[in-house]
């Protein structure tokens, strides 16, 4: 009994040390990814071409329950962490050692946004640990506005359509300032899975994203139930 209780101590060690030596190479893979970007431009001059792109809408000219609606749904902790989840992260990890897969990365808003200015949407380890350092450079040199404010510019919303103003227009022919709180709960939830939830081909799912969209609000209390049932009766 004792001789297996040690075999298997051994095995555990070993298993834990082979994980902290592919997290090492994989954050110092991230790391090389993370500079070789910057090196190509500069995060200041990234974020300034993306806000000299024609459409670029302001926070101040988007409605507060909007950006409830995206923060509610995409990113809960987005305005305590300091861009990165450690929660989001441990249960993403779960899933997708349980299946083998990088299905849910646990990405923040900050993360997303790293991702968008610079790095490809393929699911590598390497490229996730560059997208962490990237995440830190952006909490360290914009405020959450900033950052929520380059997300929703950036994002996939379908249809060919990048950023809010885009998606605005080219699903209700409007301003994002003019979008009820029915059409800003309904793209709230797009990106997550833009081909899945196209208000073009399946606007059943986007209903249902968009209740999904609505119970996050009310979970973390953006909105009143009562209020939740005036947008979209459940």
């Amino acid at each position: 009994m004792r001789i297996i209780r040690k075999l298997f101590t051994r095995l555990l060690l070993l298993v834990l040390a082979a994980a902290v030596a592919v997290c090492c190479l994989v954050g110092a893979g991230g790391y090389r990814m993370y500079r070789a970007a910057l090196a190509q431009q500069s995060l200041q001059d990234r974020v300034a071409g993306i806000r000299a792109q024609p459409g670029y809408t302001p926070l101040d000219q988007l409605s507060q329950l909007y950006l409830d609606a995206v923060v509610a749904v995409e990113d809960r902790r987005f305005y305590q962490h300091a861009g990165i989840d450690p929660i989001a992260i441990v249960r993403a990890a779960v899933h997708d050692l349980s299946t083998g897969t990088l299905d849910q990365g646990g990405s923040t808003i900050t993360q997303q946004v790293a991702k968008n200015l610079f790095f490809t949407q393929e699911k590598q380890f390497v490229r996730k640990a560059a997208e962490v350092f990237m995440a830190f450079a952006l909490e360290d040199s914009y405020s959450k506005d900033d950052i929520l404010e380059l997300y929703v510019n950036t994002i996939y919303f379908g249809d060919g359509y990048y950023g809010i103003h885009d998606a605005a227009q080219g699903y209700f022919g409007q301003s994002p300032a003019a979008l009820t709180p029915y059409q800003s709960t309904l793209l709230a939830g797009i990106p997550n899975a833009p081909s899945v939830y196209s208000l073009t081909a399946r606007p059943d799912l986007a209903a249902q994203r968009q209740q999904y969209v609505l119970r996050q609000m009310v979970r973390n209390g953006y909105l009143t139930q009562a209020q939740a049932d005036a947008i979209v009766p459940s």
